[in-house]
Order: C-alpha cells, then structure tokens, then sequence
C-alpha cells in the first residue's frame, strides 16, 4: 500500500509499504478514507517529539472496516467508522475510570507512571512515535486498528468524511479545553491560538455557554477564518498588548477561562531560541505564560498543546497567587465521543467550514510544507488515500 512516512526531521514522503494484517484477535483492518494533518504531526516533523525509524503517520482517520479479528464483536466487514486517536483497552484501571489517555495496555513498551520526558507515557497514540506504542498511523492507505470494540464508532451515511473527520481528535480536544473548566453560563473564555485545535475549542465554547470568545493568533489569515467560522472577537499579539487587551474586554479582571492551543512551538523571536537554548528546554512557553496572565483570578487553564520539557522559570508564584486552576493533558475522547457526534449528527454544531485544503495523499509532501510553513493561506488539510 502507499502511506505517509517518516524518515527524519524534515522528511514525510509518500511511499510504498507492507500492508498491515490482523496481529491480535481484537484488530480490524481499516480502508481510510480521509485523513488529515494535525498540528501535533509538526512536532514529529520537526525532531521537537523524537522519533528515530521510520514510521506511517497520523492519527486523525476514517475508514470502511476491511477485514475483522476473531474477537471482535462490535464491528463488521464494510461499516464506516471514525477512529479516535488514543489507543485504549477498554478494561484496564484506567480506561474504566474515564482516563481512557492513561490506558496500562496499549502502549506495552514505554507505559509507566513517572512521565519521563524519553519513557513511562501514557497510552499509545496512533503514529505518534515509538514512545507513545509505536503503531502506524492512518495517513496511509490501510490501518490495523486493535481494540477495534473499544474507541471505533461507526458513522452514518448521511455524514460525509468532511462532517465526521474531526471527531477522531481536533473536535473532542478543543471540547476537552472547555469542559474542563465546567462553564456555568456567561463566561468569557479566551482561546490562545486559532489554527484547528484553537477553533474547535471557540465552537466548544459558544455551546457549552459562554457569553464571549476571544481568539488570538499572530497570523490576521487565521483570525479572519475564526471570525468567519465562529463569530469571535479577535487579537492579533503584532498589533496589541493582548493581556492589556482582555483586561479591558473583563472589567479589569481577566477572561474566565483561558485555552492554551498552541504548544511549546509558538511563533518565537531570536532571544526566544536563545532562552531555549540556554536552558536546554523545548520551544516555549510564552503562550502559557499569557494564559496565566490574562485569566482571571480563581479562573481556569486549560492547556491542549503539546508541551515536552521542563521549563525555567515556571510563573508558580503567579498560579498561587491568583489561584488558578490547570486543566490539561491528551483529551479523554472516549468521555466525549458519543455526545459530539450527536452534536454533528444534530447540525447543532459544524466542523468541515475550517478545511482550506484537500489533497490526494500523493500530495503528503506539500501538504505537510503548506501546513508547516503556513503557506497558502492553510489551516487545515484533509488527505484523500
């Protein structure tokens, strides 16, 4: 088969594969359909996540059921499902307490309770490194699914792959950032990062109440797609003194709730890598450090992206000072899954209107360039195997 593979830091390529075959009684093999590029796909692509042998990417994918393990119940030979990202057992300590990220099972080799920034993960994560299980991901023509009774769900045919796709990770992430901070109705909520995790997280917080939504990004593009998309105020950091900004917009108090969409690799200055550098971290974080400025106090941070390293000169004083709550970690998919396709199905909420591009998969390669690079006006690209 043909699949998106990577080879080193800077090189994805479309190449030609062993195709993947039933290895436990609980796999399906899945025919994808639609896949997409993730902003966390980027971390691999630029050696910030480290991965040393070759791998199939990604773990946003869809797809008719091919072949099916003796074992599995739930699925059958042609039915359309969504796969969400986490890999989980289902019947370990954690998948029964709604922790379906911190799964013992799914990631035999690197499992462990400690963290570490090079071992002892959480659960497997569909082609996200060897450190998060090792398995190939769905940027490919073909994918082995285990656990297939557990996370799958099929999808109706009134749904196109464009309505469902997200269901896999952007949307229940984003949904993740607000739930966790348990909005009562009328909140401002303030979401740092507006590419697809960020605007998923702004349709999240109109449904779950809020009174307004501020999106920030340095790029006007992608603040234009928020507005148009989402109907939101927005913040350009190039242009205004975003905390000062919020401050204003709350009374002086700070936004109720603000989201971290963005990660350890946001738009950095010369003294920025130099901080990094020094202190032998991993990006940084400035966009954190923001949210804890711009929130209020007793209000929440929700932190979606990807941080992996420690960090000098964490603000704790700040965090206990204003005593702000942390939400954060992989989205718990499972806890939401059910409900946001509803969501979907219902047309109470819309998620194909961020799609910029869709490609062949032949095209990974410059797919992956125009996302990275932020080229061609992108926020989202959907691969077609």
């Amino acid at each position: 088969m043909k699949a998106a593979v990577f080879h080193k830091p800077g090189d994805i390529s479309y190449d030609t594969v062993a195709d993947p075959r039933i290895e436990q009684p609980g796999d399906v093999i899945l025919r994808v359909t639609s896949t997409a590029i993730c902003g966390s796909d980027l971390h691999i692509l630029s050696g910030a996540v480290p991965q040393t042998t070759d791998m199939i990417m990604g773990h946003e994918f869809m797809g008719i059921v091919e072949e099916v393990g003796a074992e599995v119940k739930n699925l059958k030979r042609g039915d359309r499902v969504i796969v969400p990202f986490p890999i989980a057992c289902g019947q370990c300590f954690f998948c029964n307490h709604g922790a379906s990220p911190s799964c013992e099972n799914s990631n035999y080799k690197h499992y462990g309770p400690n963290g570490d920034m090079m071992d002892q993960k959480g659960a497997a994560l569909f082609g996200y490194t060897d450190l998060y299980g090792g398995y190939s991901g769905g940027q490919a023509e073909y994918v082995r699914v285990p656990y297939a009774d557990i996370s799958p769900r099929i999808i109706p045919d009134n749904l196109t792959d464009e309505q469902a796709l997200f269901l896999t990770d952007i949307f229940p992430t984003g949904w993740s950032g607000i739930d966790w901070a348990q909005l009562k109705g009328g909140e401002v909520v303030a979401i740092f990062g507006s590419g697809p995790v960020g605007l998923m997280a702004q349709k999240a917080a109109w449904i779950n109440g809020a009174s307004r939504v501020i999106a920030i990004d340095p790029l006007d593009y992608r603040l234009e797609k928020a507005r148009a998309v989402n109907n939101v105020d927005t913040l350009n950091p190039h242009k205004v003194d975003v905390v000062e900004a919020i401050r204003e917009m709350t009374g002086g108090r700070g936004a109720d709730v603000c989201v971290d969409a963005v990660g350890f690799e946001p738009e950095r200055n010369f003294m920025d890598k130099v901080k990094a550098t020094i202190n032998f971290e991993k990006g940084s974080i400035k966009v954190l450090e923001m949210c804890f400025e711009a929130v209020r106090r007793s209000g929440t941070v929700s932190i979606l992206g990807v941080y992996g390293s420690p960090y000098d000169n964490f603000p704790l004083f700040r965090i206990f000072d204003k005593g702000i709550t942390i939400k954060q970690g992989q989205a718990p998919v499972l806890n939401y899954i059910d409900h946001l396709i509803e969501l979907v199905k219902t047309e109470k909420v819309v998620l194909d209107d961020i799609i910029t591009h869709s490609l062949p998969l032949s095209e990974v390669s410059h797919a992956y360039k125009i996302f990275d690079e932020k080229e061609d006006d992108c926020v989202k690209v959907v691969l077609k195997p």
